[in-house]
């Protein structure tokens, strides 16, 4: 008997703790008056307006950027060159990010990095934000690559060595078995005694 009063006076515990927490859960998201409404409204910082074709624009550039071969990519950074503008500095970022050479994503990040340090070029800050982020881990990705490929020419060449020594220690070892047995000196007899 003592055992289920126990028992259900944990349980009513629980429910009454969970009914309090429901209680201020509630109370927390419940509706402010209409002028702390209005103040919080006024309060916020304002979003910048974002241009209508900065984002779809950018990204139909991207697209036709990753579909060009080589060539046409030189071109395009040639024409692009010194861009001054954010937009004109964001597409050449998105075209240096397209060539995959350690040294043009490096440029490209430092273009980005001017892109976010322009207040004007605010509509474009989560593309340049976001090409950023990738652009760091490709570099990160492909420093690591070439590390692991250093490592494998060393292990290649410790290999080589190594191998070039056992087929030296083979040819020690087939020049000794080659050579003709020692003869055996003659065996000396013993001359009964007078």
């Amino acid at each position: 008997m003592f055992i289920k009063t126990e028992f259900f006076l944990r349980r009513t515990v629980r429910c009454l703790l969970a009914s309090g927490a429901l209680v201020v859960l509630a109370a927390c998201s419940s509706p402010a008056s209409h002028g702390a409404d209005v103040n919080a409204h006024e309060a916020a910082a304002p979003i910048a307006p974002i241009a209508p074709d900065a984002g779809p624009g950018m990204l139909a550039y991207a697209d036709r950027v990753r579909l060009m071969p080589p060539a046409a990519l030189g071109a395009e950074v040639a024409r692009l060159g010194e861009a001054m503008t954010p937009a004109a500095q964001l597409q050449l970022a998105l075209a240096l990010g397209q060539l995959r050479q350690l040294p043009e994503l490096i440029r490209a990040q430092e273009l980005l990095a001017r892109v976010l340090g322009n207040p004007e070029a605010q509509p474009l800050h989560a593309l340049a934000r976001l090409l950023a982020a990738r652009y760091g881990e490709q570099r990160r990705l492909e420093e690591q690559l070439e590390k692991q490929t250093q490592q494998v020419r060393e292990l290649q060449r410790k290999l080589d060595q190594s191998n070039e020594r056992l087929e030296a220690l083979k040819a020690i070892e087939r020049s000794l078995t080659s050579r003709p047995a020692a003869p055996l000196p003659p065996a000396r007899r013993v001359r009964p005694g007078p």
